[in-house]
């Protein structure tokens, strides 16, 4: 709900709270990794893996100290305004039970936060007194994650104005980035499937000038279009209403998510273990950093969904030691989809959306498992587009619709949609490069969202804390990188890396 009230339904176990934050992490970013992965080297394509895994954890811890501080925050000023006993934000919390739903929506509770002063009011030093009554239990206690608060509300709440719209321009670009992904990703994967079936033969380095039939007159390129056409006119109209998917929908694409990448790492591996992997793949090659380094951010973007994942665990006494595991886990699962990759397949074959490789016969000899693959995209992300585009229209109305003021007919339900659609769509029509577009996301709007945010997020949360409490007191879901000299590192490494990113585009492209 929005405004961070307490939501009722069930909570759920930490196992079930980290299965949700695994399978959120691991989603369509995973399938552009081989190819970034192949492209920057294995060694350093190791290294930069590790890297970005160690840093996403650390903003992580960031986060959940942010949303304890934020808990205590509101208890805090209702202490300061009511008597003792009318607090009452504590109960049950929903289980939301549906990871792609939680990453698609992750905004449409807060896309009026701003405008909700009352429910989450601009935090004003001057209106508390120092409570040194409270005994010190109770108001450790006041750090329990128990409402669900988003990171645009927590950004109402300890930054200034001119921050908060920072904020959301930062998720709105990252949406576009989302939308133009999958407006791409979908149409690529049909037109693969229908130019292979009808020529009889691999669509490996296949121009898309290439004439799509042997018969016929349209390219590749000419049946990526029409397939763009024909996502645009069957998924555009949802974003004019507002839909949600079911969540038995939403399970059903899970475990199609699970199915399609373990097929694709058995069949690499035992391709491999016969001794026919055509993949020699070098150790370093400097000009796919950039890309890698975007597609590895957008691979390990969790931070935008983590409040509406973690409050309703139950037992949050060690999330830290939980996240880490998770990350563990997912870091060896990214090592080992992309090394079975690269040694499966040589970098030339290796396409930008991994499941399209399996097209090959001399990979995968059932009919049935190549269509499987090929098409696993299209109804992942053909299920997430709407939503993720009600989302970025729900923001764009918070950022450019003024308080108080009823936004006429034609451009609440015209206008908005169609600026939300309509450069997401272009973007796909110019280019279908899923790695570039991935890359570009992860590495602009992905460093706002995963590293800038929380830190910022983090720092001015500590200050608030201890102008309310003072230094006697421990948040006790502070993060293990307690020392302010780790904000600040992630800060300088955010814009050092986003500052290589730049430089590096431009002189490639010269």
């Amino acid at each position: 709900m929005a405004g961070g009230l307490t939501e009722t339904g069930d909570l759920y176990s930490p196992g079930i709270g980290m299965i949700y934050v695994f399978n959120l992490i691991v989603g369509s970013g995973a399938l552009t990794l081989p190819k970034a992965f192949a492209d920057a080297g294995w060694f350093i394509s190791v290294i930069l893996l590790v890297t970005l895994a160690f840093m996403s954890f650390m903003t992580s811890t960031f986060l959940i100290e942010t949303m304890a501080a934020a808990n205590a925050a509101i208890r805090y000023k209702k202490l300061t305004e009511k008597p003792e006993g009318e607090e009452s934000d504590t109960g049950s919390l929903s289980s939301h039970g549906s990871v792609e739903e939680e990453k698609s929506s992750l905004l449409a509770s807060q896309s009026a936060s701003i405008n909700r002063s009352s429910s989450l009011p601009k935090i004003q030093y001057k209106q508390y007194s120092e409570i040194t009554e409270i005994p010190s239990k109770t108001r450790r206690d006041h750090f329990d994650i128990t409402q669900r608060i988003e990171m645009g509300q927590m950004a109402s709440m300890f930054f200034s104005r001119a921050g908060v719209h920072l904020f959301y321009a930062c998720i709105v670009i990252y949406l576009y980035g989302d939308l133009a992904i999958y407006a791409a990703a979908v149409p690529t994967s049909l037109r693969d499937v229908v130019c292979y079936s009808n020529q009889g033969n691999s669509n490996t380095n296949l121009s898309e000038n290439h004439p799509c039939w042997n018969s016929k007159n349209l390219t590749r390129i000419d049946v990526y279009r029409i397939f763009l056409g024909v996502f645009t006119v069957t998924l555009v109209p949802f974003v004019f209403f507002n839909v949600q998917k079911t969540k038995y929908l939403q399970i059903f694409t899970s475990l199609m998510r699970w199915l399609a990448f373990s097929v694709m790492i058995i069949l690499a591996l035992i391709h491999v273990s016969k001794g026919k992997g055509a993949g020699q793949p070098k150790a370093f090659i400097f000009s796919g950093i950039p890309n890698l380094f975007g597609v590895c951010i957008y691979s390990f973007m969790c931070q935008h969904s983590l409040p509406s994942l973690v409050t309703p665990i139950k037992n949050k006494s060690r999330l830290s030691t939980l996240f880490f595991g998770d990350f563990t886990v997912i870091l060896m699962f990214y090592l080992v989809l992309s090394f079975t990759a690269v040694f499966c397949f040589d970098n030339s074959q290796l396409k930008d959306l991994y499941t399209l490789n399996f097209s090959d016969s001399a990979v995968c000899s059932v009919v049935a498992i190549q269509y499987f693959l090929a098409l696993f995209p299209v109804f992942t992300l053909s299920t997430n587009f709407p939503i993720i585009a009600i989302t970025l229209r729900n923001n764009l109305k918070t950022m450019f619709h003024r308080e108080g003021k009823k936004c006429p007919w034609m451009v609440d339900q015209i206008i908005y949609p169609m600026i939300t659609v309509l450069p997401p769509i272009g973007v796909a029509f110019y280019t279908h490069d899923l790695e570039f577009l991935v890359g570009i996301t992860g590495s602009y709007a992905g460093v706002g969202i995963q590293y800038l945010t929380p830190a910022c997020l983090v720092y001015y949360a500590r200050k608030h804390i201890d102008r309310c409490y003072g230094k006697r007191l421990e948040n006790k879901h502070a993060s293990l990188f307690k020392h302010k000299i780790w904000v600040f590192f992630i800060l300088i490494w955010a814009v050092a890396c986003v500052i290589f990113v730049t430089v590096n585009h431009i002189v490639s492209r010269k």
